[in-house]
């Protein structure tokens, strides 16, 4: 009587195990950071606006649109690619930590620019 128990749990915990296989619609871990690093650079515009919280939703929307054409990518992929790497948080730490690294080196950069900086 035992056996057939552990038969079922033996089906099920190897069943959970099944590695998952990355869909093929989904981003490479390369696009879905530049994808990223534009959306957050365009978060960043859109709140810095001299404007409503409604406006800059709307103005963050309208962009949000242009960096899915730049890259070649409809909304609804980024979104399916984002559930992906949701489902491993060390891939997921990994993408955001390139992507911080890439955002601190734009901001760096424009901070070294001679026109950027202030002179009295």
């Amino acid at each position: 009587m035992k056996s057939p128990i552990w038969a079922i749990l033996l089906l099920f915990v190897i069943l959970s195990c099944e590695s998952k296989k990355k869909p093929s619609y989904v981003l490479s871990k390369e696009k879905m950071i530049s994808v990223l690093i534009d959306i957050h650079l365009t978060e960043g515009i859109a709140s810095a606006l001299p404007i409503s919280y409604d406006s800059s939703q709307t103005v963050y929307t309208l962009m949000e649109k242009e960096v899915f054409t730049k890259h070649q990518v409809s909304d609804s992929i980024f979104k399916e690619s984002m559930r992906y790497y949701l489902q491993f948080p060390d891939q997921m730490d990994e993408l955001y930590a390139r992507v911080i690294d890439s955002l601190v080196v734009k901001e760096s950069e424009k901070e070294s620019e001679p026109d950027s900086q202030e002179t009295f």
